[in-house]
């Protein structure tokens, strides 16, 4: 199977360099890329066809790239996570990982020339960053806690797996998904928490019963874009966990040969689905597929309210359980997780699982060490019983290392947390999102309070700002939250944020402390 674009496509400027060359291609090119330097190279090379190979160059940072992994279900192993250090140690100057939304990491600060070695090694520990960015399908999300949930309904571990098999050729790229008409967010939910947010992805399975039969009902068209934002839509499908892949395939190979490219902003699935209609969109993955797909079941499986799989919790392994550290605004350096992958050795099994909400689980904890684990002194910092708006915080990259975002987020979002914390008491967790540009990598919209980066003038000055959403909802009956206050700047917000956590959260005001 190959990449076909209909020759009727006005061809937008990414359209023409997916033309000239596949983003593949330059995985040839590294060797000389590292001799001749970043400066030197081709800039479509270097700004855009290094993303197929997941090498993002960043202007703010000249010289020093991120290199986005793919980890399916955010699920690595002690010694991957060690490798990633030693990388981010000795390869990264600004010497940083971000754990991210689509439960995968992603390292700051690497050269061009260290490249070939760095990927080297990424081979030698079974981890590769291919097709982790530009017109490619995302990393795919799947439970963080698939195999050891004592509720859940289907492990989902190795289907996610099988399915960025398909796309990636088992880690070698694949050229049949290399040209699509823009990213592509899949994953497969086997709980009843919807700890993947179904909702914003292009394709989502989610558990669902037909008779007693267990599988999934099916969305598509769900996500977030700078000129609309919508969440999936059901396709009027269920499908046993075999025919998992073969959908996914199915839908993608329609997608790559019918979405729209002229205009970049109305590329994503959504668009094509609005232009075809859902019954004839689904006629056509039904004739791609090769068979007729089965009607949804009349409900699916999401019951509950979303977990964030924070603290302790009993696995469905007698005399095991898992613990979810908070990490702050998902950021680690190098010392960081050297300590999470000798934790995740001395205490479980050596594992480590990423969540959705930049947060890390260790798994298979023996009830006899659990003791000695929550005594470790990284929990101190990466805690088990975070306080409540720190514990729901969740930021993008922000201007400090991303030249898409217009405001610095991670940074800020901490400072404003532990101000707000200082005065305030809240009892129950509040989801606050930060995003710094309208791509919404940091997903504000699904947050019980979302803050989108802009900017705004004030007596002459232009002065950083944020868009605040509201009514965002996940687990049961997900839904979007909507803008509701337009470029508040960031040096008055304290108090608006204060204001909404008291009057619509519950939040109590600190009594001062007594003078003397």
């Amino acid at each position: 199977m190959t990449s076909t674009v209909s020759s009727e496509v006005a061809l937008n400027k990414f359209e023409k360099l997916k033309a000239e060359k596949d983003g593949l291609e330059v995985r040839h090119e590294l060797d000389q890329f590292a001799q001749i330097g970043w400066e030197a190279m081709d800039a479509t090379d270097r700004d855009h066809r290094l993303k197929w190979l997941g090498i993002f160059f960043r202007p703010v940072t000249p010289g020093k790239f991120m290199l986005r992994m793919r980890m399916p279900s955010g699920i690595l192993t002690s010694e991957q996570m060690r490798v990633l250090a030693e990388i981010v140690q000795r390869y990264g100057e600004d010497g940083n990982a971000d754990i991210t939304t689509r439960q995968n990491l992603q390292l700051r600060g690497i050269r061009l020339e260290d490249i070939p070695d760095i990927f080297q090694r990424l081979k030698d520990a079974g981890m590769t960053s291919v097709q982790s960015g530009m017109d490619n399908v995302r990393n795919i999300t799947g439970s963080p806690v698939a195999g050891i949930d004592a509720d859940e309904l289907i492990d989902t571990r190795d289907l996610v797996r099988d399915v960025q098999d398909m796309i990636t050729n088992h880690g070698e790229g694949n050229p049949s998904f290399t040209n699509l008409p823009r990213k592509f967010n899949i994953a497969i939910a086997g709980c009843r928490d919807n700890s993947v947010h179904a909702e914003i992805n292009d394709i989502a399975f989610v558990p669902a019963y037909v008779g007693d039969r267990l599988g999934f009902n099916v969305l598509v068209g769900g996500f977030f874009s700078a000129k609309r934002c919508e969440a999936a839509v059901p396709l009027n499908a269920w499908v046993e966990p075999q025919d998992v892949v073969g959908l996914c395939e199915a839908i993608l190979t329609v997608y790559r040969d019918h979405g729209l490219r002229a205009n970049r902003q109305k590329a994503r699935l959504m668009w094509l689905i609005d232009h075809w209609g859902m019954e004839a969109f689904r006629a056509a993955v039904e004739q791609q597929l090769g068979q007729t797909l089965q009607p949804a079941a009349a409900k699916d499986e999401i019951l509950w309210d979303k977990r964030d799989h924070i603290g302790v919790y009993g696995q469905k392994q007698s005399g095991l359980s898992y613990v979810g550290l908070h990490i702050p605004v998902g950021r680690l350096y190098a010392p960081d997780m050297f300590d999470v992958a000798r934790i995740a050795e001395v205490y479980g099994s050596g594992e480590i699982r990423l969540t959705v909400e930049q947060n890390l689980i260790i798994p298979n904890v023996s009830d006899s060490r659990l003791e000695a684990l929550l005594q470790e002194p990284l929990l101190t910092r990466f805690a088990v019983a975070p306080t409540a708006l720190a514990r729901g915080l969740v930021s993008c990259t922000g201007a400090q290392f991303c030249n898409f975002a217009l405001i610095e987020t991670k940074n800020r979002a901490v400072a404003l947390i532990h101000e707000l914390e200082q005065e305030l008491t809240v009892s129950t967790p509040v989801r606050i999102h930060w995003t710094g540009c309208p791509n919404s990598c940091g997903q504000p919209q699904v947050a019980d309070i979302g803050l989108m980066g802009t900017k705004t003038r004030r007596e002459g000055k232009t002065l950083d700002a944020v868009d605040i959403y509201m009514g965002g909802k996940v687990g049961k009956d997900a839904q979007l939250g909507t803008c509701v206050q337009k470029a508040v700047p960031c040096e008055e917000l304290k108090p608006v944020l204060r204001s909404i956590l008291v009057d619509q959260f519950g939040a109590q005001p600190k009594t001062a402390a007594a003078p003397g």
